[in-house]
């Protein structure tokens, strides 16, 4: 016996194919079109301020200005996500690409404006194309002096102007801290000797900022795929925009060319597109392995599991994918492949005693306490991920994780939360992008501010809209529960939004 429906009467059939035709119809295509037309031209004006913005100078001539264009583009963004909501799903997805094709662009319009990490990747890709660890002489030691050039030692003129660096000894570097080996895990490495093999002779900063843009444009379409298997193809669009029209990723992944772009690919692919096993392991391995910040997605990746077996494999796969990295730069640096790693812990002040980066609970507690309070409450909300977080959106939980962190460190560098935005676009929760904000503010205007407890403001704001929006999609999930009663459906979309909070 089956379920099917009754045909319904001819009478009613042949009235329906004469009957006039319903005036919605245009009304609602007209209302596609308008909408796609605001989100291009909200498109256009962010990439062009984007573009307008990396040419108006650098964060130590022209704070003010990039701090003003930042936040016209992170307006643009926000308009833009918000009008392609409502766009149909094939027509929102070609403009969740092509914007997203030229958001990167625009990153390629001038020379690193804020950060001159691209320089220190430019020579450890040289270095090691030359057949020597990056691991094993600092920039500025003379058994590496052969492969020093014009661009990254310049010997003409004062050794003045944003990005430049001079020794004790007087040599001029465009590299920071010249005088240690690098900081890099062997992934990262790996990434920059790549992009050196493939780079013309005398290309300088473009094949690293090319090869970030097409980082970013990749975990976009990696993005988009995760959703569109996840059976939910029209909120797929807008959640992809969240991540591909989002102003930090041309100003940080693409004009900074910075190397964390890598293992936000990487924790996307590990997370949307493998099983809780090896191959979910090996790929946060390797995330691991470019920047140390993708081990907080652990957790997320294994909520939910309770055998041993199954956890075993995660993690053993990813101790392997780490091991395995690093293994040829052990064998020709010994235990020095850590670099200055240790040394740049200590000088950002993640050492024990320091606090500097607890900003928010050096408001309520005395410094000492500051850092063992972090410590117990990151172990706590992994412990909730991996106890109480859904297999099924194991980014849910890597987002709760990483960016409880980064509300309690509290870092200056905005480039740390990339992952955060890849997350968001994958969870949907986007007030944990304040997060970002807070770090580009206090990264830019800080020396606009001299004396104003910024670090503790921008945090605070940041910590207090991301529980305010739990708050309300908790709400709004008991809302949902209660008016499902018995009606399935609604009982499973509170269900969801219960996850989703």
């Amino acid at each position: 016996m089956t379920d099917t429906a009754p045909a319904p009467p001819r009478d009613a059939m042949t009235s329906a194919r004469h009957s006039p035709p319903d005036p919605a119809a245009p009304a609602n295509g007209r209302t596609a079109r308008i909408r796609i037309g605001v989100t291009v031209v909200l498109l256009a004006a962010l990439t062009a301020t984007v573009v307008g913005t990396l040419r108006a100078g650098d964060n130590l001539g022209a704070p003010g200005r990039l701090l003003t264009g930042y936040g016209v583009a992170w307006t643009l963004f926000a308009a833009a996500v918000w009008t392609v909501r409502k766009v149909p799903a094939r027509a929102a997805t070609g403009l969740v690409l092509a914007g997203a094709a030229a958001v990167v662009l625009a990153g390629l319009a001038a020379p690193p404006r804020t950060s001159d990490d691209m320089y220190r990747y430019a020579w450890d890709g040289r270095v090691q194309a030359a057949g020597v660890s990056p691991y094993a002489h600092p920039p500025a030691a003379p058994e590496l002096a052969p492969l020093r050039d014009d661009w990254l030692f310049p010997s003409r003129g004062a050794c003045e102007g944003w990005g430049l660096h001079q020794t004790d000894s007087g040599l001029c570097v465009r590299i920071n801290r010249p005088t240690v080996p690098t900081i890099y895990p062997p992934v990262a490495e790996g990434w920059f000797l790549a992009v050196h093999i493939v780079s013309p002779s005398d290309s300088r900063h473009k094949p690293l900022q090319i090869g970030g843009a097409a980082l970013a444009f990749g975990t976009t379409v990696a993005l988009l795929a995760v959703q569109r298997r996840r059976g939910d193809p029209q909120r797929a669009p807008a959640r992809a925009a969240l991540w591909a029209w989002c102003p930090a990723v041309p100003f940080e992944a693409v004009d900074n060319a910075h190397v964390d772009t890598l293992g936000v690919l990487l924790t996307v692919l590990a997370l949307g597109t493998a099983t809780a096993g090896a191959r979910r392991g090996a790929l946060l391995g390797a995330a691991i392995a470019v920047k140390i910040l993708p081990v907080l997605a652990l957790p997320g990746a294994l909520c939910g599991q309770r055998s041993p077996a199954r956890i075993l494999r995660v993690g053993a796969a990813a101790v392997v994918a780490v091991a395995l990295a690093y293994a040829p730069y052990v064998a020709t640096s010994g235990t020095g492949v850590l670099g200055y790693l240790p040394g740049y812990l200590h000088e950002e002040g993640y050492q024990p005693g320091d606090v500097r980066r607890f900003a928010l609970l050096r408001l309520l507690l005395p410094d000492a306490a500051a850092e063992v309070t972090a410590v117990v409450l990151l172990v706590l909300v992994a412990l909730y991920v991996w106890r109480r977080g859904d297999p099924d959106r194991p980014w849910s939980g890597a987002l709760l994780l990483t960016g409880t962190a980064l509300l309690l460190f509290s870092p200056s560098y905005p480039w740390y939360s990339l992952l955060v935005i890849a997350l968001v676009a994958l969870d949907g929760r986007w007030e944990w992008l304040t997060v970002t904000l807070a770090g580009t503010v206090l990264y830019l205007a800080g020396r606009l501010l001299p004396g104003f407890p910024l670090q503790a403001w921008a945090y605070g704001v940041a910590a207090v809209v991301v529980a305010v929006g739990a708050c309300l999609r908790s709400g709004r999930a008991r809302r949902l529960s209660a008016r499902g009663g018995g009606r399935p459906w609604l009982a499973a979309r509170a269900q969801a939004a219960g996850r989703r909070s």
